[in-house]
């Protein structure tokens, strides 16, 4: 599959960077958004199958993540909803599906609950669904058990082996996609792209987002695409939240990976891009 790159503004000071894929396929587009921590080329796998299918594909690394811009503000949903729509305009793309995972899963309900117009269907992937609200009863909790590990300055060939250990069976891509969270500095240590403070806003502004409240607006086909992980507590909270969205969105369904790690998208990049290429097909059909 041919990558390039390229850069969007989205807004004053603040460029994209994205990952294309066959931009001059005649099928609807695909516009792949990553999760909280994440990147661009988390992505990989699935835009290959998604490109070979005919299909424009471009992956975003959104802002403070990856090699994006990284401004001190604007880490609301409001604001990186904003950038996506901009980036859609900027390259010229009547309604795209639009594809998000975890953080990236709420952000697109947001889109598609905000922009209707914009997009042809949304597909969360174990994601779409979270409400740290009504897990954690303070900020002040939350953010103490979910705040990321201080990994700054921890050798790459640490972090490297630890996922492969901890991903047996991912694919390269996958591993790949996972490594490209970091910058790697000259002394062979790493830095996440993505610094905690920012990080810890992205957290605090999941924290408040209510996405059972977007659920009605959603105007076009939903998919919600949950992970099985093993977790039977979590996975019968996650039930009940996949079950309480498919019924309040007008036009939604869920198509559940089991056994599967919240990754979906770098463990089975095949099987997750012929889900979204059969989404696809019914929002070219409406």
């Amino acid at each position: 599959m041919s990558i390039h790159e390229a850069r969007i503004e989205v807004a004053p000071d603040v460029e994209l960077r994205l990952l294309c894929s066959n931009l001059h396929g005649e099928a609807v587009p695909f516009l792949l958004v990553h999760g909280l921590a994440s990147n661009a080329r988390m992505w990989d796998g699935v835009a290959e199958v998604l490109a070979a299918a005919g299909h424009p594909v471009v992956a975003v690394d959104q802002r403070g993540h990856g090699r994006s811009s990284k401004p001190d503000e604007g880490y609301d949903f409001t604001t990186i909803v904003s950038d996506l729509v901009e980036l859609i305009a900027a390259l010229g793309w009547e309604r795209p599906v639009v594809v998000g995972q975890s953080w990236g899963g709420n952000v697109v309900i947001e889109l598609a609950a905000t922009h209707p117009e914009v997009l042809s269907a949304v597909a969360a992937v174990d994601g779409g669904f979270i409400d740290l609200g009504s897990r954690f009863a303070t900020w002040e909790e939350c953010s103490q058990v979910l705040a990321p590990p201080r990994l700054v300055g921890t050798p790459l060939a640490s972090i490297e082996g630890w996922m492969r250990n901890a991903n047996p069976g991912w694919p390269e891509s996958g591993i790949q996609g996972s490594l490209a969270n970091f910058e790697v500095r000259p002394d062979g240590t790493i830095a996440p792209w993505l610094t905690f403070e920012r990080h810890m806003m992205i957290l605090e502004a999941l924290y408040s987002h209510r996405p059972s409240t977007l659920f009605q607006d959603v105007a076009v086909p939903a998919l919600m695409i949950p992970a099985d992980t093993g977790d039977v507590a979590w996975t019968h909270d996650k039930q009940d939240a996949v079950a309480a969205a498919v019924a309040a969105l007008p036009d939604g369904r869920a198509r559940w990976f089991s056994p599967a790690h919240h990754d979906i998208h770098a463990q089975h990049p095949v099987e997750l891009a012929n889900v979204l290429l059969d989404l696809a097909q019914e929002a070219t059909n409406k």
